[in-house]
């Protein structure tokens, strides 16, 4: 009978295969909603995240944040406060220009949305009624002046330096951030497994692109481009 589509099976929620084992991931990573200074616990490597962790203790409550270059356990970082410094997080309005930054907030109160990977970084640019940001990509945003942000730039570059070695650790590692390590191609399978199966070679054998109101066993390979609309060019009398 074949198989649902791997775009069919993912997001259901009925097998473990497409989830991410969630009794790995240490909590939420997150701003929290105080204001004060705190101290580094500790610093850990957590499945999920290609950054590390840095537990934190602001007055007996543990939160977690994403660790930045240079961070030290034992170290003394601030929240909320205008403390311009390595691992400090404050609003955008409160940084100033030229400053790197990471884990911006897209919209303030979110809990950070911008720049979370290992070895990126952004920088701010200029002060505003908006305040803009140069990303990671080149590409410059801009953000809500009360967006938080934390000084310094993410731990852990260089992490693409070292080989995988073999296929079953790319497996766990893509397996904790519930993504598939390894797609097999369309035309690779046989008719009752994909549209674009079977054949004497492998080929698509059809027009490869799909409309928009294409049911789902069918929307596969390129979606074709919107329909263009003409637009009525009003006649001057």
């Amino acid at each position: 009978m074949g198989k649902n589509l791997r775009s069919q099976r993912r997001g259901r929620g009925t097998s473990p295969t497409y989830r991410s084992p969630s009794h790995r991931h240490p909590g939420l990573v997150t701003y929290p909603h105080l204001r004060g200074a705190g101290v580094v616990t500790d610093i850990f490597q957590a499945p999920g995240h290609t950054a590390p962790l840095a537990r934190v203790r602001f007055d007996g409550q543990e939160v977690l944040m994403i660790a930045c270059d240079g961070l030290s356990i034992g170290q003394p970082v601030t929240h909320g406060m205008p403390n311009v410094d390595r691992g400090n997080t404050l609003p955008l309005r409160e940084i100033p220009e030229g400053t790197l930054v990471y884990n911006i907030e897209a919209m303030p109160g979110d809990g950070g949305k911008f720049v979370r990977a290992a070895g990126t970084q952004a920088v701010v640019v200029s002060q505003a009624e908006r305040t803009v940001v140069q990303l990671p990509s080149g590409q410059f945003h801009s953000f809500h002046p009360d967006c938080r942000a934390t000084i310094g730039a993410v731990a852990g570059a260089g992490r693409g330096d070292k080989p995988f070695t073999k296929a079953g650790k790319k497996w766990f590692s893509y397996r904790s951030f519930s993504k598939p390590a390894f797609t097999v191609r369309g035309v690779a399978m046989n008719p009752v497994d994909h549209p674009h199966g079977g054949g004497s070679h492998q080929h698509v054998g059809k027009p490869s692109t799909v409309g928009f109101d294409a049911p789902p066993g069918r929307k596969v390979g390129r979606m074709s481009p919107k329909p263009k609309r003409l637009k009525l060019k009003r006649r001057r009398s």
